[in-house]
């Protein structure tokens, strides 16, 4: 009876690299640090947001509507707690993300008006943070297309035969991945007219 199962296990054993396992634990880890790589930069960024607000405040402190909305952003993104288990519920990722997206607005209406103000524009802090904030917003356009790709490579993965049946066995399903917001909106060309 032992023989019996001890060549069983080795079959199963021999088997597993061939229907996708090991391929399932290696790209789950590409995956898991793409979106720790992910999570870095929007603290990165994160971090920076409170000494920006203050430098702007300094100049434009009657532009409370905009500085209020970045700093509630900011808070609204460090409530959700972003940990690994995230890239896993396609509802709480989405929810990441239109948080993310909602700093990013408000962020993006800081700059502008940051453009009204020359002493502002002017300043070494301001013009230090804004430097960092755009290398920042970089390393995440980064981060996140490493992200996506390992998220396609895995969702490949889970979808193709033999592994899907694997996948079926062992739970392994898609993962969310990122999306725009504004999708139809993106998809029309922009209307140039210098007439204007």
């Amino acid at each position: 009876m032992q023989n019996i199962v001890t060549i069983f296990l080795l079959i199963v054993t021999l088997m597993l690299p061939g229907c996708g396992y090991n391929t399932f634990q290696t790209q789950d880890e590409q995956i898991n640090a793409g979106w720790a790589e992910v999570l870095n930069q929007y603290q990165r960024r994160a971090d920076l947001v409170p000494n920006l607000v203050n430098t702007v405040r300094g100049y434009a402190s009657h532009e409370k509507e905009v500085l209020e909305a970045v700093t509630a952003s900011r808070a609204k993104v460090g409530s959700i707690q972003a940990t690994p288990e995230l890239v896993n519920d396609e509802q709480a990722f989405a929810k990441f993300q239109a948080a993310q997206g909602e700093l990013s607005s408000a962020l993006s209406r800081l700059m502008v008006v940051s453009e009204n103000y020359p002493q502002l524009k002017a300043d070494t802090n301001f013009r230090d943070l804004q430097a960092q904030l755009e290398g920042t917003e970089n390393r995440i356009t980064v981060a996140r297309n490493r992200y996506i790709a390992a998220i396609k490579e895995y969702n490949i993965t889970v979808r193709s035969f033999p592994s899907n049946l694997t996948a079926m066995l062992f739970g392994y399903k898609t993962k969310p991945s990122f999306t725009v917001e504004n999708e139809k909106a993106i998809s029309t060309a922009p209307v140039v007219d210098f007439g204007k």
